[in-house]
């Protein structure tokens, strides 16, 4: 993958350029909005061509048909139902969309902008997200899922769907896999506020409606509520949680691609000369859409045949019922003639007549007796090809949820391992075991510090996730070993820029044991450990992050990250997820201290021990 680490996307105020982390774009839950015309979607397209340019692979939900012009620079495979789209797909594709996207690099655009039934759109969409999601959980690979008109399927007010839901999963659960996703709407106040809270970049163009500025002054400030309908076209505050600047203004360059979402004007329009991809990949997805409209005509055609039998018997049947109204009235005549003074008697041929009849009728039963036959063979034919195809679609669902429960699985003893790892590792001998003490050294079965168990501790590591080449440390894959009191006394690796290195042994100690008491809450813990499941850091320094900010505070990322001896990208994703979870609260310039009012759990807990005494 491409070594690049950060893109240019727009100017500040003062003329300098404004670069966005590469890692933090694809793996990040991001979230951009503005009016119709204020740049949310030129600022969406040109993340994805500096993505593109720098070799990373995407995939675009385009609900209204307008990303394609990425293809006038870029090799993009686009997917729909239009006759414009390199191949028309419906939702049987999706695994094979996801394939292309994350084993092959191949750049996506899913057009469901041409869908005249909504639910094979939305089914297409919920799959391929599906696939994704599972396939991510095995690759690792920083990849991000970009949707226009996300409130169309996380709503705020309206039920959600099964889509949606999906959606918010991956959100919430994806960047531990390294599946980003990028939410793109014109009203954020439609937008489901779960979804926006949980951003960690987020941009925000010009809104002038009511409801929409309100919910920028809930998440920025109110002044920004404001300031916001005063934005020209491209300008935005873009607020993310890996600056310590809080909230800036930048203006975003303009897309260097056809702009196939402009308003159509009275010039001539000049489509452009667009880039594909391979033939060989085009004919991999029109064999299965091929196969498909096989078992589709085979049913209708032997529908047809069903109906022209059917059709046949029915004229049958009437030729019978006449039939059989003529041998009636001929039974009648014959009893007639066969009386001893016949009424009339100008028919010597009626015994003829009547064998003739009669064997006609012997005829035409004997017909639809076949035609009968035929047609419940055919109907049988039908009816077993109906329930392969049921068979097959069944078998599919069950093979799709078989591997994701595999994956989870897998995930859940991958991360079982890990914490066993840090906790026990043999000796060299391999008849004695070590563990890590309360203060992290290796220690064996004797209670020993154990020199060379403390080494293996420290060359464990996570199953990384793939990311460009650079400093391991600098992305915030590799975990930092926890470094003990004495590490940290003798080497510095506390320091703080302003308050010089932190002396444990100096600290209150009644504010270690209130933080310490804190942390053992049961409340307390059970969010604690949540956030280290979806962060990269584990309990031991998501305890040392709290009782750093709660002592320190307010701290910033980096300050913080130096405390603990951790990089700032790993202590930023922690601290993102102990502020959803009410437990840290970020100020407005950017610093983190304790969640105020915290502390009245730890007093509910002596209130109610004094009480049951």
């Amino acid at each position: 993958m491409s070594e690049t680490r950060e893109v240019t996307v727009g100017e500040a105020a003062d003329g300098t350029n404004v670069t966005l982390p590469v890692v933090e774009l694809l793996t990040g839950r991001g979230f951009v909005t503005g009016k119709s015309g204020s740049g949310k979607s030129n600022t969406a397209s040109v993340i994805a061509e500096e993505l593109l340019e720098a070799g990373f692979p995407l995939l675009i939900v385009d609900t209204d048909g307008e990303y394609y012009g990425l293809k006038e620079e870029y090799e993009m495979l686009h997917a729909g139902a239009d006759e414009e789209c390199d191949i028309q797909i419906g939702p049987e594709h999706a695994e094979q969309m996801a394939s292309l996207a994350l084993e092959e690099n191949v750049p996506v655009i899913l057009d469901v902008s041409g869908y005249l039934d909504e639910e094979e759109a939305d089914e297409l969409l919920r799959e391929t997200a599906r696939q994704l999601f599972v396939k991510e959980k095995k690759l690792k690979k920083p990849f991000l899922l970009v949707v226009e008109e996300v409130h169309e399927y996380i709503p705020e007010g309206g039920g959600m769907g099964e889509t949606g839901r999906l959606l918010i999963k991956i959100g919430k659960r994806g960047r531990k896999h390294g599946l980003g996703i990028l939410g793109i709407s014109q009203r954020p106040a439609d937008v489901k506020k779960d979804f926006i809270t949980q951003a960690n970049w987020l941009v925000w163009h010009r809104l002038t409606w009511e409801n929409d500025t309100n919910v920028v002054g809930r998440i920025i400030d109110s002044k920004y509520a404001e300031l916001v309908s005063e934005l020209e076209d491209g300008q935005a505050f873009v607020q993310t949680d890996w600056m310590d600047a809080g909230v800036r203004k930048i203006q975003f360059r303009r897309k260097r691609t056809f702009d196939a979402g402009a308003t159509p004007g009275l010039d001539d329009f000049e489509r452009p000369e667009l880039k594909s991809v391979s033939d060989a990949l085009v004919d991999d997805l029109q064999t299965i859409s091929e196969r498909k409209d096989r078992e589709e005509d085979r049913i209708d055609e032997l529908e047809k045949r069903l109906d022209r039998k059917e059709t046949r018997i029915e004229t049958l049947e009437d030729e019978l019922s006449s039939a059989r109204d003529v041998s009636e009235a001929a039974r009648q005549m014959a009893d007639a003639l066969s009386q001893a003074e016949p009424v009339q008697t100008t028919f010597p041929e009626t015994g003829g007549d009547m064998r003739r009849l009669h064997d006609e009728l012997v005829d035409l039963e004997d017909r639809i007796e076949e035609l009968e036959t035929e047609r419940n063979e055919l109907e049988e034919e039908n009816d077993d090809l109906r329930e392969r195809l049921a068979a097959r679609e069944r078998e599919l669902e069950n093979r799709a949820g078989d591997l994701e429960g595999l994956e989870a699985e897998n995930e859940e003893l991958r991360e079982r391992c890990r914490e066993l790892e840090l906790w026990l590792e043999p000796t060299d001998s391999g008849d004695e075991q070590v563990a890590n003490g309360d203060d992290g050294t290796a220690v064996d079965v004797d209670g020993n510090a154990d020199e060379k168990g403390q080494a293996k501790a420290e060359e464990s590591e996570e199953t990384p996730i793939l990311h460009a080449d650079g400093d391991d440390l600098t992305f915030g894959y590799t975990p930092v070993d926890d470094a003990s009191e004495d590490d940290i006394l003798e080497t510095g690796a506390a320091d703080d820029p302003a308050t010089g290195p932190i002396d444990l042994d100096m600290m209150i100690p009644d504010e270690r044991d209130t933080i310490e008491d804190l942390l053992d809450l049961e409340e307390i813990s059970t969010r604690v450990t949540a956030a280290c499941d979806d962060s990269r850091c584990d309990e031991p320094t998501a305890r040392r992050v709290i009782e750093t900010v709660a002592i320190d505070g307010p701290l910033s990322t980096t300050a913080t990250a130096e405390s603990v001896g951790r990089s700032p990208v790993a202590v930023q994703s922690l601290l993102s997820e102990l502020r959803t979870r009410d437990v840290v609260d970020r100020r407005a310039d950017g610093t983190y201290v304790l969640e105020p009012g915290l502390l009245d759990a730890l007093d509910r807990e002596a209130k109610l021990e004094a009480d049951t005494e």
